[in-house]
């Protein structure tokens, strides 16, 4: 008797922001190929949940620009180029520069030494090459960031961006070596963070995210060329 496959589900009561990460995740990496067809009835009985939240998460996917969708069709993956992925990525670390130059001259000692902290404790997820871990710290790292910036202007327009590239932004620690490189450009932001140095910070930032582009366009040139061979 032939075993019936199982379905590939997260768990039970899946949340949107697990799907739209698992969704997010499969797009950027190929396994789910520009042109591809997504339908609510299909996603729900792959993540086990009702159509609600997979219309939901549908609508953050576009709002990525991972998806394209039309009123009563099903959303269609796209294909992002090079090209776009380049145009968000230095919009990415303009921002960032901003945030950094900002929390040199405007984070409290405590908020210093917070960051500090965080950034020496993550060198242990370095060291056992938990991928995923590092990847949740890169985040708080980075939200630190903005928040040490003390604009609420700011904040908000580099969260927006964030969100848009993060699928992208996790993809990059699948590479080998990018934990130590990206702990090691983190500690350049944090040192010129604690000495005030607001100009080496900025720097430091623009820097950091030039380098995530570079390696997150590995996975757009990918897409193109999986597209191209069809």
């Amino acid at each position: 008797m032939k075993q019936a496959r199982p379905r590939e589900v997260i768990r039970t009561g899946t949340t949107v922001e697990q799907m739209v990460r698992a969704i997010s995740d499969m797009i950027v990496t190929g396994a789910i190929l520009p042109g591809a067809k997504l339908d609510e009835v299909s996603l729900a009985v792959r993540f086990d949940v009702s159509r609600t939240p997979v219309r939901e998460a549908l609508r953050e996917l576009g709002a990525m620009g991972l998806i394209v969708r039309e009123p009563n069709r099903s959303a269609i993956v796209t294909n992002v180029t090079e090209a776009y992925l380049h145009s968000m990525f230095e919009a990415m670390a303009e921002l960032e520069a901003i945030c950094a130059r900002l929390s040199a001259d405007r984070m409290t000692v405590d908020e210093r030494r917070a960051l500090e902290l965080m950034h020496r404790g993550s060198m242990r997820l370095v060291h056992t090459g938990a991928a995923e871990e590092y990847s949740a710290h890169n985040t708080e790292f980075h939200t630190r960031l903005y928040r040490g910036a003390h604009n609420d202007h700011v904040f908000e327009m580099v969260t927006q961006t964030r969100a848009r590239l993060a699928p992208f932004r996790r993809a990059q620690f699948r590479l080998p070596g990018r934990l130590a490189k990206s702990y090691e450009e983190h500690g350049r932001i944090v040192t010129a963070i604690m000495r005030a140095d607001a100009a080496a910070a900025g720097q430091a930032a623009y820097s950091h995210v030039e380098i995530v582009s570079d390696a997150s366009a590995v996975f757009a040139a990918a897409g193109e060329r999986r597209e191209r061979d069809a």
